[in-house]
């Protein structure tokens, strides 16, 4: 994985990774990428750029990926099958490699319905499983229907999955792993034992060993809000964690105590690689939760 970037040289090194997470804000504005960078800038070891999240428009990911490598955050390009076919993902990848960007995240994306432009089509020529073999054989010098591209565009694929639906056992995970990804980053975790239950599949599996696994973990700003998440698809969130955020007198607060223990927790599982910290708006929490959790400093690659 040489020469593929910071993230790729902690992996390498078998460091237990911090990600983070940027959406892109819904203007032109350049400063305003900017901001929420120079807040993540040396708590994690790399940072998601979003690509249209929840369906809503924002500024679009790689000029979004190049603004937050400029205030010196590695980025993971978010690219979505949601939105483009395969010429447009081919040619997405090519332009992102030349500007500097070496870890992707392939996503299926989030379903049309969720967002506000419910009369927009959603494209899907391929999937996540095609997508990361895409990116994978741009790497080997082979693009598209097999037409050569020189030079390659190797890249640290990295795909997302939610442990709390997997109706497949894993053999969706591994598909992925099979097509070329080398991280993967979960859904938030709140269900601790359904977690650790589903990373000892992936481990029966062999994939832990082929494939970085983060752990998804989001402050809730409060009860209503987990009471949203809770309600969406691939999330588990226990009652009694509800009740520990509606009872509580400051519930932002609460959040953050509440993803410092699962960050506490999560790393002492065998085979978990990392933490993705995502974190929704300004006032996401997660400074304080890197802070808290003993996440700091950040090695060096």
């Amino acid at each position: 994985m040489t020469g593929l970037g910071r993230l790729a040289s902690l992996l390498e090194q078998g460091r237990f990774l911090v990600t983070g997470e940027l959406v892109p804000p819904r203007t032109p504005d350049p400063e305003a990428i900017r901001r929420v960078a120079r807040k993540l800038r040396g708590l994690v070891d790399a940072v998601n750029v979003t690509d249209n999240a929840a369906a809503r428009v924002a500024m679009a990911p790689i000029p979004a990926a190049v603004l937050a490598a400029a205030e010196g955050l590695e980025p993971v390009l978010q690219l979505t099958c949601r939105d483009r076919n395969r010429l447009a993902l081919a040619a997405d990848l090519l332009g992102a490699h030349a500007l500097g960007i070496r870890a992707i995240l392939c996503l299926s994306g989030d379903p049309i319905e969720v967002g506000p432009f419910t009369e927009a089509k959603a494209v899907f020529d391929l999937d996540a499983v095609s997508l990361t073999r895409l990116a994978a054989d741009l790497g080997h010098g082979v693009g598209p229907a097999g037409a050569p591209v020189s030079p390659a565009a190797p890249f640290l694929i990295g795909v997302a999955e939610a442990p709390g639906v997997d109706p497949s056992g894993g053999a969706r995970l591994e598909a992925k792993v099979a097509a070329g990804a080398r991280f993967v980053q979960t859904q938030p975790v709140y269900d601790l034992a359904g977690f650790q239950s589903w990373l000892e599949r992936m481990t029966e599996r062999g994939l832990t060993g082929k494939a970085a696994i983060l752990a998804g973990v989001l402050p809730p700003r409060s009860a209503a809000q987990l009471e949203r998440f809770a309600a969406l698809p691939g999330w588990s969130v226990p009652e009694a964690t509800l009740a520990r955020l509606r009872g509580a007198a400051d519930q932002r607060a609460e959040g953050i105590a509440l993803a410092v223990e699962m960050v506490e927790r999560l790393r002492a599982l065998p085979g978990l690689r990392g933490v993705h910290l995502m974190g929704l708006g300004p006032d996401s929490g997660v400074p304080e939760v890197v802070e808290a959790a003993g996440l700091l400093p950040r090695p060096l690659p």
